[in-house]
């Protein structure tokens, strides 16, 4: 039986005792009833994982013993940056959660004109770390030990322009690009993967993504949702210059 993974952001060294953080502590003790005693995997998101040992379960904390650590990665050899326009519900959460098993490196997400979701201020600030921790559960049932950042929401118009000196491939899906991802060479820096709303993005949009050097491409002859264009797009990478 696979023993149970927490993310420790707290671990700085690979041996001694370590606190898990709240969340992760109630489900260790209240979700999975586990013991003093009984053993789980553990990650500080900066690389490798480590074995630990539980010493002691308390109302709120969970303390565990570094037993061994391991210098094992399972990162995707693309570096990619999903730039995904905001999805209402439990869009967005789908979204980034199978993201981060298909190895995604970063997530930026956009307000679009065609968002339908509008966020700001406190609101803002709180669904971001809601998709942090989203992402850091998606390490933990995945096997990643590094974890990918979700960056603040910033509006489409206002990041575009900040991506035309930066390196690497920079792509769009569009149903109406004459592009593949196989017409494409295999790139061989980092990918800038724009999606856009369940409207799509605003013609506007589209003209101003091209005029900053984002390259539209299509999956296939058929119109995907938000949540799916993501993903397929991510499968498809992985498998024409990835790992899978």
């Amino acid at each position: 039986m696979t023993a149970p993974r927490f993310y420790c952001p707290e671990i700085l060294a690979q041996s001694g005792t370590a606190e898990l953080p709240e969340q992760a502590a109630h489900h260790a003790a209240r979700v999975l009833r586990l013991q003093a005693g009984d053993r789980v995997s553990v990650f500080n998101g900066r690389g490798g994982e480590g074995d630990a040992r539980i010493t002691d379960i308390g109302k709120r904390n969970v303390t565990l013993e570094i037993v061994d650590w391991h210098a094992v990665e399972r990162e995707s050899p693309l570096q990619v940056l999903l730039a995904q326009a905001i999805s209402a519900g439990e869009k967005m959460d789908f979204t980034l959660q199978k993201a981060v098993e298909l190895g995604i490196g970063n997530i930026q997400p956009l307000a679009s004109e065609r968002s339908v979701v509008r966020l700001s201020g406190e609101r803002a600030e709180k669904r971001v770390a809601h998709w942090q921790g989203v992402v850091i559960a998606a390490c933990e049932q995945s096997g990643r030990n590094h974890v990918p950042e979700v960056a603040p929401i910033r509006p489409l118009l206002d990041w575009l322009p900040e991506q035309q000196d930066t390196s690497g491939l920079r792509l769009m899906l569009s149903p109406v690009a004459e592009l593949g991802l196989r017409d494409l060479p295999k790139p061989t820096g980092n990918i800038t993967l724009l999606i856009g709303p369940e409207g799509g993005l605003s013609p506007a949009e589209t003209e101003a993504a091209q005029r900053y050097g984002f390259t539209p491409v299509r999956l296939g002859a058929r119109v995907l949702r938000t949540e799916t264009a993501a993903l397929a797009a991510l499968a498809a990478m992985q498998t024409l210059w990835g790992d899978f």
